[in-house]
């Protein structure tokens, strides 16, 4: 049995925010919910969960919505190297102070 998930403040806010944001996206390019959502193979229920933020929904879902949308190559970037600005930001401290060739050996060469 699954045990059940409560999801942070922080991401209820997110997802609400998504939702809204795919809601507004499909409006600016006049799709109809039913055409997404078929465009999606998901009913017009499922995208009233998605465009409302319902955080049960699988994120398979809101990718196949994004990708109906033209949207889907932002979420393949969200967690991208160039876009982690918290472990660009670590690893730069973790860069050593110095940096030196290691010397070989007479006779070694190889």
């Amino acid at each position: 049995m699954a045990t059940p998930h409560h999801p942070s403040t922080a991401v209820r806010h997110s997802l609400r925010k998504l939702g809204g944001d795919i809601k507004d996206a499909r409006r600016r390019r006049g799709l109809p919910a039913e055409v997404v959502a078929e465009r999606a193979f998901t009913s017009r229920s499922t995208l009233r969960r998605i465009e409302a933020g319902d955080n049960a929904v699988g994120i398979g879902i809101y990718a196949a919505v994004l990708q109906a949308l033209g949207l889907l190559d932002r979420l393949g970037d969200m967690a991208a190297p160039g876009q982690d600005e918290v472990g660009l930001s670590m690893a730069s401290q973790a860069l050593p102070m110095r940096v030196r060739l290691k010397r070989v050996r007479a006779g070694d060469h190889g």
